[in-house]
């Protein structure tokens, strides 16, 4: 695998400044295809993606999401939620021109936001296993995952842990469980190993958790084609879901097997078939 070039800007915010950083792939002239990685996650989970696109001829950038991976932290928890994340990228998609958006969960929502914004560029949207209905019950089981303190001797105990947690990301490799977990890990001043993003992404929600119902927000997304990637066991998307989703024209709805959520977009075929819609 070779490297990718590193990006860097600081953002303003409400709540302060930040420095943004993101992974690229791909030649600095070609389109560009923006990545968005999911809750707990960070750019290097698009590090396959962005070399296949990229040998295609397109700029895939890559940003770890505030809070995450190389990406400054919040000075508030109650700050880690969609409108912010859309405020901190926004600098950055203002100097791309018309671009694509692939979206894994958060990553999705994070585009559906961006999508209606008036005047926005993106030309086409992939939403990897994300749509305008989540269930409560998905969203407790993520925010019981994130209040657990995990602290790992090993990076391979680390790996063990995402293993079984991300076992719905489908069939993947020993070296894809590597790579995940190398770029999944920050090592403490006492040499642990833990997960790299800022604890308190899940004060959002703490409390109550009721389903997330914004279908108002799916018509700004539709006046561009969308493809919807859903896990066929996923417990985040459900089929009712993507089905109404894909009563629109423009969209297009295709389900991975022996995935949940969310599909890797490690394995060929789930590559190809990004390559070939944002063509």
């Amino acid at each position: 695998m070779s490297e990718p070039r590193i990006g860097a800007l600081r953002s303003t915010l409400d709540g302060g400044a930040l420095t943004l950083r993101w992974t690229e792939w791909g030649p600095v002239t070609g389109r560009p295809v923006v990545c968005v990685h999911g809750l707990t996650r960070n750019g290097r989970d698009f590090d396959a993606l962005g070399q296949y696109l990229g040998a295609e001829g397109r700029r895939v950038i890559c940003p770890d999401v505030p809070g995450r991976g190389m990406s400054g932290w919040l000075p508030s928890g109650a700050l880690y939620a969609v409108p912010t994340y859309v405020a901190a990228l926004a600098q950055l998609l203002a100097g791309l021109g018309e671009y694509d958006w692939v979206g894994t969960s958060m990553g999705g929502l994070i585009g559906m936001g961006v999508a209606a914004l008036p005047g926005t560029a993106m030309r086409r949207m992939v939403l990897n296993d994300i749509g305008p209905f989540i269930p409560a019950a998905s969203l407790i089981r993520i925010r019981d995952y994130l209040q657990q303190v995990q602290v790992f001797d090993s990076l391979e105990a680390l790996e063990a842990q995402l293993r079984k947690v991300h076992a719905p990301f489908g069939p993947l490799s020993d070296l894809e469980w590597r790579h995940l977990a190398t770029y999944s890990a920050r090592v403490t001043a006492s040499g642990k190993f833990v997960l790299h993003y800022d604890p308190a992404i899940v004060e959002p929600m703490l409390g109550a958790v009721g389903d997330v119902d914004i279908w108002p927000l799916w018509n700004s997304c539709v006046t561009r084609p969308v493809l919807v990637l859903r896990g066929e066991s996923s417990d985040l998307l459900l089929p009712e879901t993507a089905a109404r989703m894909a009563e629109h024209p423009h969209v297009r709805l295709e389900t991975i097997a022996g995935c949940g959520h969310a599909p890797a977009l490690m394995e060929p075929s789930q590559m190809r078939l990004i390559a070939d819609f944002l063509a």
